[in-house]
């Protein structure tokens, strides 16, 4: 250190001291904070959000897993589509579907979801089947508003082509298994994740149309704060959430 009477400093030794033995210490506090959290069981509540329709199918078992493991800690689940404020709204984790806005908080990618293209045969028997993109223009296509630009259907042909169609229709919602009960009334058609569509599809009540146009897959994250140290409780599940989603989606 270089002290005077009104200040002190880094020497250019001591400055290179400190930038070689900060992230040392840094592993070794972690490593301090691994072994003692091993010795005990976790407690407290984690606050989470996750869409709807996706947090309805495929977040109980996944929870009850995890409060199975982990009985001392209170999950406080909340289901919406929209994007919320992790830190005005107190949450500690949210599960984002889709592009991730560029900001400040971590993220940990679980799976990917497909998507398709589908409607009820008896919307097809009365409107006909649409054999290329553009044909979508001809029909009722029902809208997912929390997705950007959710008239603009994006697709891949076959021999690598990109399709851009923006579609219309008489129905916009916020809500996929909304559209999905629509679409299955007659109503029209939709483009939708798999995790969504995945058993009217196998049943026939909904048939997926223009198969051989790849569309973009949807990414599934896990969205939190970030912080120099993550709560123990918090990295665990997401931990147990990586672990759970490895195998996939529909």
């Amino acid at each position: 250190m270089q002290r005077t009477t009104r200040r002190q400093a880094l020497t250019e030794a001591g400055a290179a001291f400190y930038e070689l033995t900060r992230e040392p210490l840094r592993q070794l506090h972690d490593a301090s904070d691994r072994a003692s959290e091993s010795r005990t069981s976790l407690h407290g509540r984690l606050r989470l959000s996750a869409p709807v329709s996706f947090g309805v199918r495929y977040l109980p078992s996944v929870l009850s897993r995890f409060s199975e493991q982990h009985p001392g800690v209170e999950i406080d689940l909340v289901l919406n589509d929209r994007i919320v404020d992790l830190v005005e709204e107190g949450f500690d984790l949210t599960l984002r579907i889709g592009r991730l806005a560029d900001s400040s908080l971590m993220s940990r990618r679980l799976a990917l979801c497909r998507r398709a293209i589908c409607a009820s045969p008896a919307y097809l028997a009365r409107h006909g089947i649409p054999k290329h993109p553009a044909d979508l223009l001809a029909h009722n296509c029902l809208r997912y508003t929390q997705a950007g630009q959710s008239q603009s259907w994006a697709m891949t042909a076959p021999d690598g082509t990109k399709e851009v169609v923006t579609v219309g229709g008489n129905l916009a919602a916020n809500n996929g298994t909304a559209l999905m009960m629509a679409a299955l009334a007659g109503e029209g058609i939709i483009l939708q994740p798999l995790f969504i569509v995945d058993e009217a599809l196998r049943d026939g009540r909904l048939v997926q149309l223009l198969s051989t146009y790849r569309l973009g897959e949807l990414e599934l994250h896990a969205v939190f704060p970030a912080a120099r140290y993550m709560p123990v409780k918090l990295r665990r599940f997401v931990d147990h959430l990586v672990e759970s989603y490895a195998v996939g989606l529909p």
